[in-house]
């Protein structure tokens, strides 16, 4: 049996970039808001024809005829709507958010109800039972088992009276998803903070200067421009000398999206987040007692690796209590020092701490952030970042010229022993107005084998937010990074490896579709290691000036500095984690108002931490990773799976005993091929058994970040 569901667009749409692009690249830059509406409404309809002819009863249960059309309209879909919502967290204009906002609700309501229909959940059940599906190879089965268990999750089981209600949540979840990531970019977005006075700059590096002063200019002002976008924040918080500066800043950072915000950081009582945060939680619990689950955090573990509840939450609480001796003693080093040293006697506060560690670190280490930073120009981290990949998993990365979205993203290609591309990525390195704060991963398209047997290859999008290159002098610089940020792009990559380098064939399941959500970050936690080796460092570094490599000196004062504050960082994370957990496990959502979110995140930390709170701060109203970035019950994955990545890693370890290297050419091909290539195919706990020879151990995490002494 022929698919002939789909029917072509008009000339008109033929010629809309987000309908052109087809199967290829998009042509990013063409898009105009206007496009939007009439693209999105036409791949809507080509996918619901492909849903109706799935559910048609003369279309067999096969993978041919059921599954391969009903992916083919949905990817188109998919896809296209991936671009918009790329663009909106990477070139964010209000024509743009306003034609993303009201797309929103219609693809939010397609994608509610395709989990909800029942009749097309009946037919991926018949396809399961029938003798076609023992043909199937292991990715297409699991395709198959999976699409069941997220038909069950979806809705599909629910009675009539009671998917409008469910499709309603989903809807509402999405709105307030995108409100509250809007909040936090105007938020960060509004703030600027004008310097006249040079010397209020004390302490502070020549470049942070000089982008200040790119930064006013760019804003029509005078003097020196500092905003709430983390390359301008945090050097403030690092270096400089003036004590109310730093005040000035963190107070305005903490109340971003709050009530405070008006009082603290310039900004709207509009963009609060505290109700959004109730509301989404709130919906969030409805939907888990929809589905028979007796929370939010039970649901979400359904397609994960951790079993229980129970089981998420022992692993935190015994986590902090591993890390509480050893932050304790950070935060007592801290305090002792700021008052001997830095003559703050009236005790450390929240915007002396960054200071304060900059200097301890100092001089015990001798050595500044600063300093290190000279050494870590982009192009020359990209070049050892690239190497370190070529050595290990026999590929070659090259420039590529896909179209882009804005003059600073490049785009790169990845080819295979015999010279042959497969996959490409695109680097967007630098943060600016418009663009989303932090770093990210995302799939711009999947590898699947296609109806003609040919191959789709995968593209992924690499985000970061370094500080952009600026002019020192008259001269433009060449972009520093900071050794974090190297971190940073390592993890990114390792995201991005997991994607492009699967040789899966299903679509559901290649690269990142379909990993477990506390196993996803195993190949990025993974990369960060080789952040840390000498073969690796001294390749990638060259100063900023002199072109020299990392002295060997240098290298050894940072790697004694590695673990510095560890406790207190580990416990911050775990804190977070657990905050998140806790809301989705245990918070009487249905009854709680006003700051019940707040003040369930401070009980936590005044249980777990050891730094004191400041009463102003209202980190959580930012804390988009749970309210807008897909980690809602699941930011402990970040912990979770550093204990399979640190393992993994300690593979690469014992190598080197044996090679003399890390980047053992053996090893990276097993990683390649029990890991990576994998992709959602198998469990995750399968791969890293297949890589590893056993179950996973906590013993290479403790001893990696310092903390082996508290078992």
């Amino acid at each position: 049996m022929t698919n002939s569901i789909t029917s072509k667009p008009s000339p008109e749409l033929q010629q809309n970039p987000l309908i052109a692009f087809g199967r290829g690249i998009c042509a990013y830059s063409e898009i105009k808001p206007s496009d939007i509406a009439p693209a999105i409404d036409f791949l809507l309809q080509q996918a619901q024809s492909a849903v109706d002819h799935a559910v048609d009863p003369s279309t067999p249960a096969n993978w041919n005829d059921l599954v391969e059309p009903l992916e083919d309209a949905t990817e188109s879909l998919s896809r296209s709507w991936g671009v918009i919502s790329h663009l909106n967290s990477v070139a964010d204009t209000p024509e743009l958010r306003a034609a993303y906002g009201e797309m929103m609700p219609k693809v939010s309501a397609f994608f509610s109800g395709l989990g909800q229909n029942l009749a097309l959940y009946l037919k991926f059940k018949a396809l399961s039972q029938d003798p076609s599906f023992t043909k199937l190879n292991y990715a297409q089965k699991k395709v198959i088992d999976n699409s069941l268990r997220d038909f069950r999750l979806g809705g599909a089981e629910l009675s009539d009276a009671d998917k409008p209600r469910f499709a309603q949540i989903q809807d509402e979840q999405a709105l307030l998803g995108k409100a509250f990531s809007e909040h936090v970019l105007d938020a960060t977005d509004s703030f600027v903070h004008v310097i006249t006075d040079q010397s209020e700059l004390k302490g502070l590096p020549e470049d942070a200067i000089a982008a200040a002063a790119d930064t006013a200019q760019q804003k029509g002002l005078e003097g020196w421009a500092f905003t709430l976008h983390f390359p301008s924040y945090y050097p403030i918080m690092q270096y400089s000398e003036s004590r109310s500066l730093r005040r000035l800043m963190y107070e305005a950072y903490v109340t971003r999206a709050s009530e405070l915000a008006p009082q603290y950081a310039q900004g709207k009582v509009d963009w609060d987040n505290t109700q959004n945060m109730l509301e989404q939680l709130k919906l969030r619990d409805e939907e888990a007692h929809m589905l028979g689950f007796k929370n939010y955090a039970a649901l979400s573990l359904a397609p994960k690796m951790a079993s229980s509840v129970e089981e998420v939450d022992t692993f935190l609480t015994n986590f902090a209590q591993k890390a509480k001796p050893f932050a304790l003693k950070d935060w007592q080093e801290l305090s002792e020092f700021a008052k001997t040293e830095l003559s703050i006697v009236d005790g450390l506060e929240p915007w002396d701490i960054a200071f304060a560690s900059e200097k301890l670190k100092q001089e015990r280490y001798a050595f500044s952030e600063n300093e290190l930073k000279q050494y870590f120009p982009l192009p020359k981290v990209l070049e050892g970042l690239f190497g370190v990949i070529q050595t290990l998993f026999g590929v070659k990365i090259e420039k590529a010229d896909l179209p882009t979205w804005h003059a600073d993203v490049q785009s790169f290609s990845v080819k295979n022993t015999e010279n042959k591309i497969v996959a490409y990525f695109y680097l967007d390195p630098y943060a600016r107005p418009g663009k989303r704060g932090g770093a990210w991963m995302d799939d711009a398209r999947g590898r699947r084998e296609l109806p003609n047997g040919e191959i789709q290859i995968p593209v992924a999008y690499l985000v970061c937010n370094f500080a952009a290159p600026v002019k020192v002098n008259g001269v433009l610089r060449q972009p520093t990074i900071t050794h974090d940020d190297v971190i940073t792009l390592f993890h990114e990559s390792g995201h991005g490896l997991h994607h492009l380098l699967t040789q899966v064939s299903a679509l559901g399941v290649s690269g990142i579709n379909g990993v477990e959500w506390d196993a996803v970050e195993l190949p990025s936690q993974f990369m960060e290691n080789f952040c840390w080796e000498w073969e690796v460092l001294e390749k990638m570094t060259a100063h900023a000036e002199t072109g020299k490599p990392l002295p060997k000196d240098l290298f050894n004062k940072m790697l004694a500095a590695k673990n510095f504050q560890n406790g207190y960082m580990t416990l911050r994370q775990v804190v977070m984690s657990l905050t998140d957990w806790r809301l989705h496990a245990s918070f009487d959502a249905k009854n709680a108002q006003d700051h019940a979110v707040l003040d369930l995140s401070r009980s936590i930390a005044e249980q777990f931490n050891v730094i004191p709170q400041p009463a102003i701060s209202r980190w959580i109203n930012t804390f988009s990773h749970i309210f807008a970035g897909g980690y809602a019950a699941g930011y402990y994955s970040y912990k979770w799976a550093e204990v399979l990545s640190a393992d993994v890693y300690s593979a690469f370890e014992e190598a080197a005993k044996l090679t003399g290297s890390v980047l053992d050419a053996e090893t990276g091909k097993r990683y390649r091929t029990e890991i990576l290539e994998v992709g959602g195919s198998r469990p995750a706990a399968e791969s890293f058994k297949a890589f590893r020879g056993r179950e996973p151990s906590i013993d290479a995490l403790l001893r990696h970040g310092g903390l082996a002494l508290a078992n």
